[in-house]
């Protein structure tokens, strides 16, 4: 495998996942200069949720009809011109479609590359390689707020989008020199029915998870508009077991290590999803932190993040899938749970030392599941599983704000407007316990599951493959 390959998709995927969090921060400045309220400008944010539900599904199509490693590039091109658009948006109209131009741009990079990397790194050497993959996914959602922050208040919130373009422009001519060229998988007819129903499915859970997490519409929008997604997936489900080329081929849940990748992954994700929303919410407005120092703390999480990386490979190695992601399960769990006993004297230091642990616990829990879930995919499914796990990712973390902004409102309920730190403490409680549950589909796993990827060797299998024996 070219060593090369991980880091400029990873650099890509850094871009695409920072920016998706950046502008959390600089709304109030880009509200006031757009003339817009912050509450309105929400909206953008979920533009962009609603664009990669949309076209998420349909990447391994156009890998496969024009080649992953042209898809990535253009990609890559779509998201800087989206970031060009955002920051020349002088309206709420504009801005809210400039960030749908990005969100098109990003539904293909984050997929695709996880599917380039697949096909093109041996099955012994993915764990290393999916490493590197994970840091940007948990990197970039902690470093993208003091970031956009920092070039708001110090430069202008229009260099939060144009940091894009420079970053574009080295990811598509290193792609252009070092990315391989992927074999394309076989030719099939677009499912447009499959892709009308997808689109509306996921596009509709995401948005109204969104709006049920965040006060931008009516709570009743949210609602009808999360039950449309919800019955446009049954009727997804009921199309894709009658038609013979279905846009996502839900048979490969019938692979047990990609059904627990994705169901146990998704499960923990609406816990730990949470933590970006919970965090700087209890540390500002329940402990009267600054926004700096609450990004201080937050940022150790990505210094864990990368310091797995350099374990990783040969924890997996020495233990298997199994053990390591009921263990990773398990402590980020509690890790998660630790944050319920943080009150406004506990010190700076101590939490950021916590923050640091669970980074290094999920980054290589993350890689883990990310590289175990393709173990068994064929080369020409890869396409599709990438666009099948990227898809859950998104619906998981938007499913865990909603879920902690619900404890929130119902905790609330009698003092509208009015958060008490008890509030957090028992938000984080409950989504521990859910994070906790995202063990039990690893847990039906057999001792040595993916070993062929993992590198494992149980004591039994190897007296059992011994000479003589």
């Amino acid at each position: 495998m070219n060593r090369v390959t991980p880091l400029i998709l990873a650099v890509a995927l850094f871009m695409e996942m920072m920016d998706s969090t950046v502008i959390a921060t600089s709304l109030p400045a880009i509200a006031a200069d757009i003339g817009a309220s912050p509450i309105a400008l929400k909206l953008a944010m979920t533009a962009y949720l609603v664009a990669l539900a949309i076209f998420i599904p349909v990447s391994g199509w156009m890998a496969d009809r024009f080649g992953a490693k042209n898809v990535f590039r253009a990609a890559i091109l779509v998201f800087m011109l989206g970031s060009l658009a955002c920051a020349f948006s002088d309206s709420l109209a504009a801005f809210v479609a400039a960030r749908f131009l990005q969100g098109m741009g990003g539904s293909m990079m984050s997929p695709l590359s996880r599917m380039v990397l697949v096909r093109a790194t041996p099955k012994h050497d993915l764990v290393n390689a999916m490493a590197w993959l994970a840091v940007p996914a948990l990197v970039g959602p902690l470093a993208g707020p003091p970031i956009g922050g920092f070039l708001t208040t110090f430069v202008s919130w229009h260099w939060i989008f144009f940091i894009n373009i420079p970053i574009g422009i080295a990811g598509i001519l290193l792609s252009t020199r070092f990315l391989p060229d992927i074999p394309r998988g076989a030719l099939r007819p677009l499912d447009w029915r499959g892709f009308f129903l997808a689109g509306v499915a996921f596009s509709g859970l995401l948005f109204g998870l969104s709006v049920l997490s965040m006060p931008v519409l009516p709570p009743f929008v949210g609602i009808a508009t999360t039950a449309t997604g919800a019955m446009a997936l049954l009727g997804y489900i009921v199309h894709a077991r009658r038609v013979p080329a279905p846009l996502l081929d839900l048979g490969m849940f019938r692979d047990p290590l990609f059904r627990a990748a994705v169901l146990g992954g998704s499960i923990f994700r609406v816990g730990i999803g949470a933590v970006p929303f919970l965090m700087p919410l209890m540390l500002q407005v329940g402990f009267g932190l600054t926004a700096f120092e609450t990004g201080l703390v937050m940022l150790f999480g990505a210094l864990g993040a990368i310091l797995a990386k350099f374990t990783t490979t040969q924890t997996y190695a020495a233990l298997g899938f199994k053990p390591v992601l009921i263990a990773g399960t398990i402590l980020s769990a509690a890790l998660l749970a630790v944050a319920a006993f943080y009150e406004p004297d506990t010190p700076l230091y101590l939490m950021a030392a916590f923050t640091l642990a669970a980074g290094i616990v999920r980054s290589t829990f993350f890689t883990g599941i990310n590289a175990m879930a393709f173990t068994d995919i064929a080369d020409t499914k890869t396409g599709q599983a990438s666009a099948m796990s990227s898809v859950a990712q998104q619906l998981s973390f938007a499913m865990g704000v909603a879920v902690a902004g619900g404890i929130l409102e119902t905790l609330s309920i009698g003092r509208p407007g009015e958060l008490i730190i008890s509030d957090f403490h028992t938000a984080f409680w409950w989504v521990s316990a859910v994070a906790l549950c995202g063990a039990i589909p690893f847990a039906l796993l057999s001792r040595d599951a993916g070993s062929a990827v993992s590198g494992h060797v149980s004591t039994r299998r190897a007296r059992r493959e011994a000479p003589g024996e």
